[in-house]
């Protein structure tokens, strides 16, 4: 019969186990028992012999051969030469801090309202996409269009005021209102059909200084960013992902809605303030 007591030792010692928590564990000498050891003698030459000892086999010397092949493989796995890849990643980890913000809203109180405040009168300027084309508006026409103007033509590009909002809910990106100067006419986004559509909609100064998103006022605001050389991209607040564009192809379209990356489009526009 086996010996209970030879026995008694602690299995999850054979599992893998943290680097860290292996190496302060230290081996019991349980593989070499010198009392039972039996020693079996070969002579192989004249003044040298080959001894083979012998130690009965427990369940404890198993599992600690287990434990050792074990701490013997992770440092080789750990060592192993890096791929190309594998280095560029650790050298980008290494320079590259990710920050993980966590927003959490309490939906017992309902869903929560988001309020833009006008934080300025405006400033003029004039929107050409990256192709040169001017943004027009033609009288009595309720949708923009984008054109390549000759010299002399230039008093067709439409003068926009930017109004700049403040939200009460914390955002990187900068809201603004765009209007036509001269008029109360403001671009909209409204979705129908599932597709943003881009309108011009009167509205009077006096409703559009407090927006609220819960009574779908903030169909007037666009986020504005600025990327690469000077150049400004107009993303719907009321509906993500979707950009203030031209088309690439041809002369006197109307300017639209799109995806981000959608093809043949153009999203980032030269913003030029006039005097």
């Amino acid at each position: 019969m086996c010996d209970i007591k030879a026995m008694s030792f602690e299995l999850s010692q054979a599992l893998d186990s943290p680097l860290e928590l292996e190496e302060t564990r230290e081996f019991e000498p349980c593989c070499l028992n010198m009392t039972d050891v039996q020693d079996e003698v070969f002579r192989l030459d004249e003044g040298l012999d080959l001894v083979v000892s012998h130690d009965p086999k427990t369940m404890q010397c198993v599992a600690t051969l287990l434990l050792a092949v074990n701490r013997m493989k992770k440092p080789l796995t750990r060592c192993r030469k890096l791929s190309d890849d594998e280095l560029c990643s650790v050298i980008m980890d290494s320079l590259i801090e990710e920050t993980i913000v966590k927003t959490t809203e309490d939906f017992s109180l309902g869903a929560k309202k988001k309020t833009f405040l006008r934080v300025n009168s405006g400033n003029i300027c004039t929107l050409h996409d990256t192709d040169q084309k001017a943004i027009v508006h033609g009288s009595g026409e309720i949708k923009l269009q984008a054109i390549t103007l000759k010299g002399g033509n230039c008093e067709r590009t439409v003068n926009f005021k930017l109004a700049r909002y403040m939200s009460t809910c914390d955002t990187q990106c900068q809201c603004v209102l765009l209007s036509i100067t001269n008029n109360n006419l403001h671009l909209s986004c409204v979705m129908k059909d599932g597709k943003a559509v881009l309108n011009l909609e009167e509205c009077s100064e006096e409703t559009l200084k407090n927006i609220s998103d819960d009574e779908n006022m903030d169909r007037f605001l666009f986020y504005k960013r600025v990327t690469g050389v000077s150049l400004t991209t107009f993303e719907s607040v009321r509906f993500p992902g979707w950009f203030i564009s031209t088309s690439n192809d041809s002369e006197q379209q109307p300017v639209e809605m799109c995806v981000a990356d959608a093809a043949r489009r153009v999203t980032s526009f030269k913003v030029n303030a006039t005097n």
